[in-house]
């Protein structure tokens, strides 16, 4: 009951559009009151908590997403993908999806990705007769790519949390990554036959060499992060680091970047990352409240009592996921579940980076449907058109997201392969 109410609490909190952390944190405080517990024992968990080496890799990727974002890099593989992809029919909608492939291997944030390719991409393809609520959909649906592919916050996050291989987590998700991003072209190719007005831009190699030299200095950056981890140079957080300082220079090469920038991109960074691990620090207070109450070996009990078929366990993982994705940032998620749900997945042999993958791609379809949906409030605030109307735009690309976890849970392997391949 006391976990319930506690439950019940943090709901209403939500409703409320309390922030995920106050949501946490206040009925956490409230429970050790209650119960007669210290609340110097509140900070000291959420400080044990956030003191870890991998999540220092956090704030470098948040660091290298901004750098990158203010770099102009995003400007640049836009027009290399229009100047690849403009001829074909709805050629900006697979533009789009590129574009949001290209700047995941340098953002790991699926907000960031959404803020700063909706500006340049939905008003291009509004005056080249695409609708709205098509350029809102490929948009938004894309952006969640960015948090699937390494470098990946959530990952970083995951692997932290259960003690797994951050580079074979990395190296996991980049099929799914693919798939999501084949998946997404395959609506476009469907949505594009019922928009007869749009306007296709003529072919030219001239240009196509031209924008694709714009393009060899950011394409460097996951070669430098990808390749140091799984070449055992760097660790992800020594890489990140690597990553920024490159996208640093680069940016200053470019002449896209002056020192009266920085403090700016420093700020913005912090912030991001204040958020971010004031949602850990949250979470692993109620964390440590559901510990106490027995809720992880309870749901244990509950789960293997239904079922011991690890295919099954990851069915109910995926839907889990995806409800919880609706209503609680999908950081707070991971802080939450991934202690309960990994012992599970050890005793039912079931893969940890599968289980890490399918979780982090079904949490990432919450951030295009309401009430949270942050992808969704992001680009309703850019673009000044209702949430409803953004929504109504992600819907049909929801469906091949919803496939590509199908795929993880049917067929391991599509996850397993390329760790394995790379002996990770």
């Amino acid at each position: 009951m006391t976990v319930v109410l506690l439950l019940l609490a943090i709901l209403v909190l939500l409703l409320l559009r309390v922030p995920v952390a106050y949501a946490f944190l206040g009925p956490g405080a409230v429970y050790l009151v209650v119960t007669g517990q210290s609340v110097g024992l509140a900070m000291r968990l959420i400080a044990e908590d956030t003191a870890s080496f991998p999540l220092l890799a956090v704030p470098l990727f948040v660091l290298l997403g901004a750098l990158a974002t203010h770099a102009g890099i995003a400007d640049r593989l836009f027009d290399f993908a229009l100047a690849l992809m403009g001829r074909v029919r709805g050629g900006l909608g697979y533009v789009s999806i590129g574009v949001s492939l290209g700047f995941a291997w340098m953002s790991g944030s699926a907000v960031a990705d959404a803020a700063a390719l909706s500006k340049v991409q939905i008003p291009a393809m509004v005056r080249n007769g695409y609708s709205m609520r098509f350029g809102l959909g490929v948009v938004g649906s894309s952006a969640l790519i960015a948090p699937v592919m390494p470098p990946s916050i959530p990952a970083v996050i995951f692997a932290g949390l259960g003690a797994i291989s951050t580079g074979a987590l990395f190296a996991a998700s980049v099929i799914p990554a693919l798939l999501m991003a084949a998946g997404l072209a395959v609506v476009v190719f469907i949505l594009v036959r019922r928009q007869p007005d749009i306007v296709r831009t003529d072919f030219s190699w001239e240009r196509v060499r031209t924008t694709g030299v714009r393009v060899i200095g950011p394409l460097g950056a996951p070669v430098i992060i990808l390749g140091g981890i799984l070449g055992g140079i760097f660790t992800p957080t020594e890489a990140a680091a690597v990553g920024a300082l490159y996208m640093l220079v680069l940016g200053f090469v470019y002449r896209e970047l002056r020192l009266r920038d920085l403090p700016g991109i420093f700020a913005e960074a912090v912030m991001t990352t204040a958020a971010i691990m004031l949602i850990v620090a949250s979470a692993a207070l109620l964390g440590y409240v559901f510990a106490r109450e027995r809720i992880p070996q309870d749901l244990a009990t509950l789960i293997l009592d239904f079922t011991e078929n690890g295919t099954v366990f990851l069915i109910l993982v995926a839907l889990l996921m995806l409800l919880l994705g609706t209503v609680v940032d999908a950081v707070a998620v991971l802080v939450l579940t991934v202690p309960m749900l990994m012992p599970i997945a050890i005793r039912l042999d079931v893969d940890p980076i599968v289980l890490g993958v399918l979780m982090i791609v079904s949490l990432m379809i919450g951030l295009l449907t309401p009430p949270v949906g942050t992808v969704l409030y992001v680009m309703s605030s850019t673009m000044r058109v209702p949430v409803g109307e953004v929504f109504r735009g992600c819907l049909p690309f929801i469906v091949p997201l919803l496939v590509v976890c199908v795929l993880v849970i049917a067929f391991p392997a599509v996850v397993t392969w390329l760790p394995s391949r790379l002996g990770l």
